[in-house]
């Protein structure tokens, strides 16, 4: 018996300790109804069964709201604080949309956390008034999150906001900024409405006057039904328009047709919401206690300290997170709920409401999911408004880049002609000035806006330039400037030129799909040869030539000495026996030298000697070698010798490491030049050009180029692709880089960017982006030039006018030499006649000597003779029978006054030689002093020479 009793005492005191440690949390609710009081005390009784901690027991106390705050403040205090409660779930009372607000502020001000499960006021976000206020629900303020996923997803992203002036419109007002900024949607203008008016067309006029067709409305039930009535009167709920409205909007009974809204799912299921709250709080308490010690809240009113634990057990609550009945369960800083579940809806053309998206956290899936296309937009149509007022004459803002865009003066009829390859030009302004703009870019602007159906105005770009981020008036805030700051002051709508997509641009306006992909690539002057009129000597060094002429001449010495002194050096003529042909001179030696090494045909003045011609055959193999190498090294100097670039490309040391002498550049505040700014491994470039000379347009830069005040300049490959074609003395360096696509310009969330973008694929794929290519950049040009620059060199006039200038040199060394050969022959020629003349003058002198020695001896002749005809005549006068004979035939005796008798000849005799002689009537009368000398012809008979004088007559001599 006694240890039966000592065995219950021992059994009663461990029931006393286990119970004493034990802790027993008690959770209270102020709820709606006695029914969700009864499905409280069951969500308790599941968080006990469900709990493995047996140190901790969860109780439950619950009163009724009353919608009298005072009296909801009174019963908080007098019947729930007295029970130790450690948390508070609140509702909203029955029948009726009155907040918790007194619960809050009872609580909050002894630091017992509360959690509401209806109030979506944004009133209670604001955690200086509501310090210790969570909620299952998020407040009215966060649909702005869903609608501004569901513009992104629309592409809508200007918008006109309609919002009531009270804390709940001004909340999501100020949330929808903050999120739409981000994502870069515009609001044309927020519209501030009073609430409770009877009338809201003065609210809605201004609306009229926007771009912008999509309106989002921030407001009550009773609010939204006016709304609604006096938009319709003024047609702003039929096509074109779209509404997105907020869930107590969505409720009026005569919303139209086609508006969308959104609706909180779960979120008037106060069952589920009251399960989640217990669920958050076992969670919560079971984690924090199995850490901490936590001590006995309030017991009531009456007590002045707060709770010390208060905030421990609030941040426990914030920072837990669970999978309810409502979806995930969690909570932002401030308290509210994050990530509930959103439906879409839309009402169709029944005016019914139907789900059309999903907005939320729901199966590892977070965003807005669309179901399908098939909404129902205002005035019963199925196609999606563009969201703006569609104007169809847009402005186009472009500027001067060949071959994309090119100008030239309006002719005096005001009408535009296109100048081949264009098909197109059209009118455009510089400022004042009146111009034609034709080119790449305007061909397919035609094309697009054909497809699209838009007119159009263009004028070029103020100040020049593609647009690059500047500071104004020293001020650290920056603006684009050129063609992207127009579009962004709304000065243009399409930007349509060469413009490059980089993410700098992407940032501030949209691009089409690119119309043409490209890259970077370096324009530089070709480089020539020096010594262009001495190529031809360029295969051999001025040494080996000199030798090779050297060689020449000794081998032509020594033929001439070889053949001199050989006694094998002359041969007899074949055709003759007693003619010798004579050795090897030095001339023809010479003249021997150079044939061989010329390859031309040797004709005369061979060597004759065997050493002799040894040697010419082993000059014949040297000038073989001498004459293949010099034509293998001209076809490697010629031949394939071409003007190259000036630098290899973009990792030339002479841009990775520049020096004064060598400079570069690119267009100031072009997309090229933010590319070598963002690259870490090109900012020694960058630096480089920022110090050299600025230009701003790509002309400026090119023209300095053919000048050659610049070596290199960067831009793109389609630009100067064009220029080298046009250009033979300009080629583009090494590789492309950078590469990166040309796009069409439009301001963000322009309505006409997926139509543009849309018009530039179909033309891919249909080839005239192709056509505009082979057009423009690719095909024409290339015949400008004689050459490609991928095709083999060939000689020209310029490679080989140093063999011309050595041919027109032997012309003219001929021309000279031929008249000294003159000169000279003539001078010798008066040197042979005056020779001549005084050979013939002793001829003379030797015929007269020959011809008086002839006379005396003919005239001693005659004397004997006539001695001899005396003596017979003497012998006939002795002998008288001959007399008168004798008489017949003597001369007869003349005599004269001096006595003295003189022979007279008989008339048949001519006078005798010496009688002739004596009297000059041989001889010819001297000629005058004015007669030309007479032309004697020899005849030549050995060394003999015979003159005839014409006056003379043999006639004469006797």
């Amino acid at each position: 018996m006694l240890k039966m009793l000592l065995l219950l005492i021992v059994m009663t005191l461990l029931l006393i300790e286990s119970q004493s440690s034990e802790q027993i949390i008690t959770i209270g609710a102020s709820l709606s109804s006695e029914k969700m009081e009864f499905e409280f005390q069951q969500a308790v009784s599941h968080l006990n069964a469900k709990s493995k901690q047996r140190h901790i027991k969860f109780q439950s106390s619950t009163i009724l709201m009353d919608s009298n705050p005072i009296r909801s403040a009174l019963d908080i205090c007098d019947k729930l604080l007295t029970q130790h409660v450690f948390t508070v779930v609140a509702s909203h009372p029955n029948s009726t949309d009155h907040s918790p607000i007194s619960v809050s502020y009872t609580c909050g001000y002894y630091k017992i956390p509360v959690l509401g499960i209806s109030a979506r006021d944004s009133a209670f976000s604001d955690t200086n008034v509501h310090t210790m206020f969570l909620r299952t629900v998020p407040p009215y303020s966060h649909q702005a999150d869903v609608w501004v996923q569901l513009l992104v997803n629309l592409s809508w992203y200007k918008v006109i906001f309609v919002y009531s002036a009270d804390e709940e419109g001004r909340a999501i007002l100020s949330r929808f900024q903050t999120l739409a900024e981000e994502v870069n949607i515009r609001i044309e203008p927020s519209i501030k409405y009073t609430p409770g008016e009877k009338n809201y067309t003065s609210v809605l006029e201004p609306i009229l006057k926007c771009t912008s067709r999509v309106i989002l409305l921030s407001a009550s039930t009773e609010d939204a039904e006016k709304i609604y009535h006096d938009a319709e009167l003024m047609g702003m709920t039929g096509e074109d328009w779209a509404w997105i409205v907020s869930e107590q909007a969505f409720d009026a009974y005569n919303i139209p047709v086609g508006f969308l809204g959104v609706h909180l799912v779960n979120g008037t299921n106060e069952v589920n919401h009251i399960k989640d709250a217990v669920e958050v709080i076992g969670e919560a308490f079971i984690r924090l206690i199995s850490s901490d010690n936590i001590s006995s809240p309030p017991t009531g009113c009456n007590e002045s300290e707060s709770w010390s634990n208060g905030d421990d057990v609030y941040n426990a609550l914030k920072a837990t997170k669970i999978e309810g009945e409502t979806g995930q369960v969690s909570f932002n800083e401030k308290g509210d709920r994050v990530n509930p579940m959103y439906e879409i809806m839309n009402i169709n053309a029944n005016r019914r409401a139907m789900s059309v998206g999903l907005f939320g956290h729901k199966d590892q899936a977070i965003g807005l999911r669309m179901m399908g296309n098939n909404l129902t937009w205002p005035g019963n149509v199925h196609v999606k408004p563009k969201g703006e007022k569609i104007s169809r004459n847009l402005t186009i803002v472009t500027l001067v880049e060949k071959p994309f865009v090119e100008v030239t003066p309006l002719p005096k009829d005001g009408v535009c002609r296109p100048v081949y390859p264009a098909k197109h030009a059209f009118p455009c302004k510089n400022g004042t000035q009146d111009l034609c703009c034709m080119g790449y870019c305007m061909d397919m602007l035609a094309k697009i806006s054909k497809d699209v159906q838009f007119n159009f105005t263009i004028h070029l770009s103020k100040d020049g330039l593609f647009g690059s981020f500047e500071r104004h008036n020293s001020s650290d805030k920056k603006y684009w400037n050129g063609m992207m700051g127009e579009l962004m002051r709304q000065e243009a709508d399409l930007i349509v030129a060469p413009l490059t997509i980089n993410p700098e641009r992407a940032n501030d306006i949209d691009f089409t799909k690119p119309f043409k992909y490209q890259g970077l690539n370096i324009l530089v002057r070709k480089t020539q040869k020096d010594s262009s009129l001495a190529s031809f000597l360029q295969p051999f060094q001025d040494t080996l030539w000199i030798l090779v002429g050297l060689s020449v001449h000794v081998v032509a010495l020594v033929l001439y000495l070889l053949d001199r002194f050989s006694p094998f050096g002359r041969f007899k003529l074949a055709k003759s026996d007693d003619t010798e042909e004579d050795a090897l001179n030095l001339s023809s030696a010479m003249w021997f030298s150079w044939g061989v090494l010329l390859n031309s045909g040797i004709g005369e003045g061979t060597p004759r000697s065997f050493s002799a011609r040894v040697l010419g055959m082993v000059w014949a193999g040297f000038a073989m070698i001498i004459v293949a190498s010099y034509t293998a090294n001209l076809a490697a100097f010629l031949v394939l010798d071409r003007p190259e670039a000036l630098i290899s490309g973009i990792d030339d040391p002479r841009l990775r490491n520049p020096n004064e002498k060598f400079k570069y550049a690119t267009v100031k505040g072009s997309a090229v030049e933010m590319y070598f700014k963002r690259q870490v491994e090109l900012s020694t470039m960058y630096r480089n050009m920022e110090n050299q000379k600025k230009y701003y347009t790509a002309e400026a830069a090119i023209a300095d180029i053919r000048l050659g005040e610049l070596q290199a300049f960067i831009w793109d490959s389609p630009r100067l692709e064009y220029e080298a074609s046009n250009d033979c003395d300009l080629t583009t360096a090494g590789d492309l880089f950078g590469r990166s696509g040309l796009g069409i310009g439009l301001p963000k969330n322009s309505p006409w960017t997926h139509d543009v973008s849309m018009a530039v694929l179909r033309m891919h794929e249909s080839g005239f982006m192709e056509q505009l290519d082979n057009s423009w950049i690719l095909v024409d040009s290339k015949s400008n030039c004689p050459e490609s620059n991928s095709a083999p060199a060939t000689l020209g006039l310029t490679n080989m006018a140093g063999v011309f200038m050595m041919v027109a040199g032997g012309i003219v060394a001929g021309i000279l030499l031929i008249f000294i050969e003159i000169a000279y022959k003539r001078h010798r020629g008066l040197k042979e006649k005056e020779l001549e003349l005084a050979r013939n003058a002793a001829d003379r002198w030797r015929g007269n000597i020959e011809k008086r020695r002839t006379l005396r001896q003919t005239l001693q002749k005659q004397k004997e003779e006539q001695l001899k005809a005396n003596s017979f005549q003497k012998q006939l006068v002795k002998a008288p029978s001959h007399s008168t004979a004798v008489n017949s035939v003597a001369p007869k005796m003349n005599s004269n006054n001096t006595g003295t008798k003189t022979m007279i000849p008989p008339p048949y005799r001519r006078p005798s030689l010496l009688e002739a002689t004596r009297e000059r009537d041989c001889l010819p009368p001297p000629p005058p002093m004015d007669y030309p000398a007479p032309s004697y012809v020899p005849a030549r008979s050995g060394r003999t020479v015979t003159w005839h004088n014409p006056s003379h007559s043999t006639d004469n001599l006797v």
